[in-house]
């Protein structure tokens, strides 16, 4: 038994082109769509980021006039006779805001980290340059532990940040308690 022999007599064999002609076809229109819908987003994005260019130069020139204009008012403030105007003015600023400080709100957030075996001896609140609010407390303990507890309380808390410990002052005859000096930022607003 032979095996059949498969023998083409035509001089160019069939192949089946027109469905991949089709799909080609198909991926040029696609790819046509999606080079045109990126032209449009660039032109698009183009226009935007001329508009963005002119608010910032807006912007920039609004800038120098405000800092030129407070130049100009900062020269008048420093010139000697206005010098004990200025003075007067920082100090009643500083008044002003160390008055703005809330004794009942502070109180309020002490409460809540303060563990009940630690005792507040002394708390005074203080604003920098920057209006930030700082506590120098010194608080009181029979031991150690109750003071670090109120720290990790402290530094947990929302309304307080990095705390430091200044000293640590050992008990005497009148007073039975271990003595720490704290410091602690204070998230009051003013």
């Amino acid at each position: 038994m032979s095996a059949p022999i498969s023998i083409n007599l035509a001089s160019e064999p069939f192949r089946p082109v027109r469905s991949m002609l089709a799909v080609a076809g198909l991926a040029a229109l696609l790819l046509t769509g999606l080079l045109g819908f990126l032209i449009a987003l660039s032109v698009s994005e183009k226009g935007q980021a001329a508009q963005t260019r002119q608010t910032i130069a807006g912007l920039q020139s609004r800038l120098k006039t405000l800092s030129g204009q407070q130049a100009q008012l900062e020269s008048v403030l420093r010139k000697p006779e206005n010098a004990e105007v200025l003075d007067r003015s920082l100090f009643l600023n500083s008044l002003l805001y160390a008055k703005g400080i809330s004794w009942t709100r502070l109180f309020d957030d002490l409460e809540k980290v303060l563990p009940y075996n630690v005792r507040l001896i002394q708390v005074r609140p203080q604003v920098n340059s920057l209006n930030q609010i700082s506590l120098e407390m010194v608080v009181g303990a029979d031991s150690s532990e109750p003071v670090i507890r109120m720290l990790t309380l402290l530094e947990r808390s929302p309304q307080f940040g990095e705390t430091l410990i200044h000293n640590r002052m050992p008990p005497t005859q009148s007073d039975p308690l271990l003595r720490f000096r704290i410091s602690v930022n204070y998230a009051q607003k003013l």
